[in-house]
């Protein structure tokens, strides 16, 4: 329904004259406004005595129906409802409301005349480049460069050494991708000659939205460098082992200022004019350098340190694949201090095949697939090897078992191992007049599998028969260098039948249970003899000095025990009991773990 209403008004007649029978009209219309962003502004329309829907239109678009501006949070209808007022209110001017606009009357079908609302906005701080103080070197030439973005209107820029304008500025603009910001850069060079040391350069930017401007300034700084010598000790030196730099300096004004760097990379824990530091490889290649200041200026001097150190890989040595008969080149760069050695072998192989960078092997053959080392040695500092891989394009190999084994009126396999590079393009297998590459033919099957170590073929035969022992079959692969063919028989695998193996299952069981047997009856007699002992011991307490109190957690009975006569025991030997106490063990010991202990209590 809007749409339709701004189109019938946009294309109402533009006259402030009322059409016959029009009973309203404009006694105020928005006019033509200048706003700075970030400030409010107010669009005027004023309608007495009309009371139908009121639009505002804004570069052709309606922006909300009668006072509902929801979607606009930065603009309001304002004025008395009542008296015909809708003027349009914008909170806080931005770059976005830069735009033509109309207040339009639906049902009296009048509109405004158009209004232009130009925002304008100050550019941002202008910044000349390198500032605020712009280091130069004595007798170099000056070029400043002063920018201010993000302007409507383009800023304008000036240049002024004290106090005054200077010409001669060079100029250039850009419109902004929104088409209505600019951004201006301007360049001032001076000689030379013409140059002050400590002297400010102000540049200042304006435009219609700040006429007071915005300024910067930067001071410029005629700087000598200081005279630098940069020494290192101890040289030459082991990897891991402490060096001192010293940084000595002859400058006029006094030196403020020491900076360490190693491969352009400041050393934050370095101060002064000497730094001590464990060196390892990377001194040999990457210099340290020392930079000293003074308050006219910084020199920069750098050293490397002369390390010794073991082999380091500079250039990493790439396995191959190569054709059969063509040359094979490897190459492997070390770095090392002092001189290194290089030794190119194949592993497992003591032979030394180079003592070069590069490796050629000429018109290569199968057989020279495999691994090959280039170690690198620095006399009594240190060694290191790379492992690398040549592989060889050539006919397959096939090495399978040639005798395989299958049982009788069973599912049979014979399998065909093809180690190839590049893998084989077919893979065939044949027997009497038969064919077969892939797939079910009858009672065959063939499945071809690809591993990490080369490619499996299985001829699968379904329900074999005595004929299938009497066959020969044959595995041939090609590929694009050629091939290879492998003779396999089938032979038949013996079974065991299957009264054997239950028989032999069940003379298992049987000699399972006897020897569990065996075992319970020993450990009952072992038991039992147990306590048999201890009964006889009880009934040979001992007399004399001695008098014993045996106490028992349950009684055991004696009758199951068998019965022995006691002998007659000599008159000067001690009794059973003084025997057993004689340094063998006590009747507590001799119990233990058995479910009772006795107490013997002596007087």
């Amino acid at each position: 329904m809007v749409s339709i209403l701004c189109r019938w008004g946009l294309t109402a007649s533009s006259s402030l004259i009322p059409s016959p029978g029009q009973a309203s009209s404009f006694t105020q219309q928005p006019q033509d406004q200048v706003v700075i962003a970030g400030q409010p502004v107010t669009l005027l329309c004023a309608i007495p005595e009309y009371n139908g829907v009121v639009l505002w239109i804004k570069d052709g678009l309606a922006l909300g129906i009668g006072r509902d501006l929801s979607s606009y949070p930065r603009y309001l209808v304002v004025g008395d409802h009542q008296s015909g007022e809708h003027h349009l209110k914008i909170l806080r001017a931005d770059l976005q409301d830069d735009a033509v606009y109309e207040c339009q009357a639906i049902q009296a079908a009048i509109r405004s005349r158009p209004a232009r609302l130009t925002v304008l906005v100050p550019p941002d701080d202008p910044v000349i480049m390198g500032g605020p103080i712009i280091s130069l070197r004595a007798g170099d030439p000056l070029n400043l460069t002063c920018h201010a973005d993000n302007a409507k209107p383009a800023a304008s820029i000036i240049w002024m050494r004290k106090g005054e304008v200077v010409n001669g500025a060079t100029y250039s603009k850009t419109l902004l991708r929104d088409g209505k910001r600019e951004s201006i850069m301007s360049t001032l060079f001076i000689a030379p000659s013409d140059i002050e040391n400590g002297e400010n350069i102000v540049c200042r930017a304006t435009n219609k939205a700040i006429p007071s401007g915005k300024e910067t300034s930067v001071t410029i700084d005629i700087q000598h460098p200081p005279l630098v010598n940069l020494s290192v000790e101890p040289q030459p030196v082991l990897e891991d082992n402490t060096v001192k730099f010293h940084c000595s300096a002859k400058a006029n004004p006094a030196v403020t200022q020491y900076r360490w760097a190693k491969k352009g990379q400041v050393i934050k824990e370095a101060s002064g004019d000497f730094y001590e530091t464990i060196v390892d490889h990377t001194f040999f290649f990457e210099p340290v350098s020392c930079e000293v200041t003074n308050a006219l200026g910084s020199t920069n001097i750098s050293r490397t340190v002369d390390v010794y150190f073991g082999p380091r890989m500079a250039t990493e040595p790439q396995s191959l694949l190569v054709d059969l008969g063509s040359d094979a080149v490897f190459n492997c760069a070390w770095t090392g201090n002092p001189s290194l050695t290089i030794v190119w072998m194949k592993r497992g192989s003591g032979v030394v095949l180079s003592n070069e960078n590069k490796l050629t092997l000429k018109s290569v053959r199968q057989e020279d697939a495999g691994k090959y080392v280039c170690r690198a040695v620095v006399p009594r500092v240190g060694a290191g090897e790379r492992e690398v891989t040549l592989t060889v394009n050539g006919p397959p190999i096939i090495s399978s078992t040639q005798t395989q084994h299958a049982l009788h009126g069973q599912k049979g396999q014979i399998k065909c191992f093809i180690r190839s590079t590049p893998p084989p393009d077919r893979i065939a297998w044949s027997w009497k007049e038969n064919v077969l590459e892939s797939g079910t033919s009858g009672r065959y099957t063939v499945e071809t599998v690809s591993t990490d170590e080369g490619v499996i073929s299985t001829l699968t035969i379904s329900n074999i028969v005595r004929a299938d022992f009497q066959t020969i079959y044959n595995c041939t692969a090609w590929n694009s260098f050629g091939s290879d063919t492998e003779i396999i028989r089938l032979k038949e695998q013996e079974s065991v039948p299957m009264a054997v193996i239950i028989g032999v299952a069940v003379g298992a069981g049987v000699a399972f249970l006897v020897l569990m047997a065996t075992i319970v009856a020993f450990c009952c007699a072992r038991s039992q003899r147990s306590k048999c002992r201890v009964n006889a011991k009880a009934r040979r307490a001992p007399t004399g000095g001695q008098e014993a109190l045996w106490f028992s957690s349950y009684s055991i009975p004696s009758s199951s025990c068998p019965q022995s006569v006691p002998q007659q025991q000599p008159a000067n030997r001690a009794s059973p009991w003084e025997e057993h106490n004689s340094g063998v063990a006590s009747p507590a010991e001799d119990t233990a773990g058995r479910g009772w202990r006795p107490f013997v209590l002596w007087k």
